[in-house]
């Protein structure tokens, strides 16, 4: 694709690296067959392609976003199925996330719409805040009805029925292998996560500890600045992440670590991205070192064995985070994980597509996410399981809504199969299969 961006633009580090990424687009669509709005909406400028050419005009002139512009953009997922699908390579990912942090910079949106975003920026981050925001969801829960804004119904809806107690595993602290140590790596213990399901650090913490790694929970880390980085508030994500180079860094300084551990792939497209985020500022050689050794959950447990389990009686849907399959490339390392476990496993038709989670989306963008949740859930559900397995809180949260089949973590599984606790969820469910002693 031809630019025509001024030599005086393109000394913003920004804008030349979005003309890089439009260069290389050569508009053929075939990101719109994988994109989840465009196949909903049927919508061209719902698409890749389409968002790419609005993108581009709007930054070639240099002017202000306008409310045509910030509503394609804002329907967005940034589930980058179009770049797995992509033949050219378009890194869309870092193109979008300039767009969100122009549009931050140069659109004012109506006065409901940021001050539910602002909110959103100060809460979810924080797991602190964010649970007495659940706690308050809860109950408000029952008059959800009455509220006349589809996004405030979207986020009392969110609220658990069960907000677990705090785990004091997320506590900075060092735990010893259990046997021959074999490495040494940091876990990250996230934000949302730590207010909504603490038994998935539990479980993470027992499994890497029961394969041989010393697992530290590093003092200073937090939020992965994922949640603000994707509404454009650049110096809120750069501070939170700033303070998880910092925290690792010390440690990878100290005693070294072999790998920093993510549980929640939303989080670790964005850790993996740190040094791009990172590259024009202080920190860009500790954040390039940080992305460097940062690893999902199920790439490390590829590297520390995972022994093979005697085959269990329950069949497992495993739903394909889109952050991932698409963000990180990681496609069938659970899978293969689950199966080496013992278990029966499945996919659903269209695994590709995305659940509409997304972070914040399924609050800002509800009507889409209800949608996208209802194709996931009956693909999800045609193939009779017994449980559904993801490796993202934020797809959990957003299926568990609309089945009854229970949702767990992959690592709660793998935990189980190799000495750990039987999943809550499924204690729950009350399944037969527990009953007859799978």
């Amino acid at each position: 694709m031809q630019t025509t961006f001024t030599p005086e633009q393109l000394q913003d580090p920004a804008i030349q690296r979005s003309n890089e990424v439009l260069r290389s687009c050569v508009h053929c669509g075939f990101c719109t067959a994988t994109c989840p709005t465009y196949q909903v909406l049927g919508d061209e400028l719902d698409s890749p392609r389409g968002r790419i050419y609005l993108i581009k005009d709007m930054l070639e002139k240099g002017r202000p976003a306008d409310a045509k512009t910030v509503k394609h953009i804002d329907r967005c997922l940034s589930c980058l199925a179009c770049m797995t699908t992509c033949p050219s390579g378009v890194h869309y990912m870092h193109l979008v996330d300039h767009a969100r942090e122009y549009i931050e910079q140069t659109y004012k949106r109506p006065l409901f719409e940021r001050v539910l975003r602002w909110t959103l920026a100060q809460i979810l981050p924080y797991p602190t805040r964010f649970r007495l925001a659940l706690l308050g969801a809860k109950i408000g829960r029952p008059f959800a009805r009455l509220m006349p804004d589809a996004r405030l119904r979207a986020m009392l809806e969110m609220a658990p029925r069960h907000i677990p107690p705090v785990s004091r595993n997320d506590d900075p602290q060092v735990f010893a292998p259990i046997g021959k140590k074999k490495m040494r790596v940091a876990l990250m213990t996230g934000c949302a996560q730590r207010a909504l399901n603490t038994d998935i650090n539990d479980a993470t913490i027992r499994l890497l500890r029961r394969l041989g790694a010393e697992v530290v929970i590093a003092e200073g880390q937090g939020c992965c600045g994922a949640l603000t980085h994707h509404m454009g508030k650049t110096r809120e994500s750069h501070a939170t992440a700033a303070r998880n180079i910092r925290a690792w860094w010390r440690e990878m300084q100290d005693e070294g670590l072999d790998a920093v551990v993510i549980n929640t792939s939303g989080c670790g497209t964005t850790v993996k991205d740190y040094g791009h985020m990172f590259r024009t500022e202080a920190l860009a050689e500790e954040a390039s070192a940080v992305a460097a050794i940062a690893m999902d959950v199920s790439e490390i447990l590829m590297k520390l064995d995972l022994p093979k389990g005697d085959r269990k009686a329950l069949k497992v849907a495993y739903h394909a985070a889109c952050s991932l399959q698409h963000g990180q490339q990681i496609k069938t390392y659970p899978k293969e994980l689950l199966k080496r476990a013992g278990f029966e496993v499945v996919e659903p038709k269209d695994s590709h597509l995305c659940c509409g989670s997304a972070g914040t989306y399924n609050l800002m963008q509800p009507a889409l996410s209800q949608e996208l949740k209802a194709r996931k859930v009956a693909t999800l559900e045609a193939r009779t399981p017994d449980v559904i397995a993801a490796g993202n809180i934020g797809c959990m949260m957003q299926i568990g809504t609309g089945t009854k089949v229970p949702v767990v973590h992959t690592v709660e599984l793998l935990d189980w199969a190799t000495g750990g606790p039987v999943p809550r969820a499924l204690i729950e469910a009350d399944l037969p299969e527990l009953r007859a002693g799978a």
